[in-house]
């Protein structure tokens, strides 16, 4: 009888963080969130607020993360002009020093630093009895705003269309910004 007795609050538990690992997690206000980078200085997310923001979670090691890094990499190029930002951290044991390799290796034209994995948990509102599976992508919205989030395992990250996914999530976010900003010019104009 004791058994049943415990066991009903855990598995009510355990339904509950399944239920938060499975999508629930988006829209949500996106907390701060500061990245260490290498220099000894941090990148906080709210300074990004105006952009498209993805936040990719990496282990420097996994081809899966260095795979989407070029992925990320290419996005970046193209729709960082219309007002999209990707950052990086690296949340590995000892990622502080496996940063500057993965830099030279694979040259990202965003920045790239590094965070414990306590902190990227909490962030993600990932359960700590629940495996995370790399790499976990979160995208913001400008008005800070977090649209989107993906773990690793998810099938958003299949590498025959994972560009095509992450192109279907950007152009709608890139767009609606852009009219907004341009029903707020005409408004003020009339």
């Amino acid at each position: 009888m004791i058994t049943r007795n415990l066991l009903a609050p855990f598995l009510s538990l355990v339904i509950a963080a399944s239920a938060a690992t499975n999508g629930e997690k988006a829209p949500r206000p996106s907390p701060e969130f500061a990245i260490n980078m290498n220099d000894g200085s941090q990148i906080s997310l709210s300074q990004y607020k105006g952009k498209v923001v993805a936040v990719a979670f990496i282990l420097t090691y996994c081809s899966h993360c260095q795979f989407t890094t070029r992925i990320l990499s290419k996005l970046q190029n193209e729709y960082g002009p219309r007002g999209f930002q990707v950052v990086a951290s690296a949340t590995e044991d000892m990622a502080r020093m496996a940063v500057p390799d993965f830099v030279r290796k694979f040259v990202p034209p965003f920045p790239v630093g590094f965070n414990n994995r306590g902190d990227v948990m909490t962030y993600l509102q990932h359960p700590v009895m629940f495996q995370l599976y790399m790499p976990q992508v979160v995208v913001i919205d400008r008005t800070g705003i977090i649209r989107a989030q993906f773990a690793g395992d998810d099938k958003f990250f299949a590498e025959t269309e994972q560009e095509k996914n992450f192109r279907a999530l950007l152009e709608p976010l890139l767009k609606e910004s852009a009219a907004a900003k341009s029903a707020r010019r005409t408004a003020a104009h009339h």
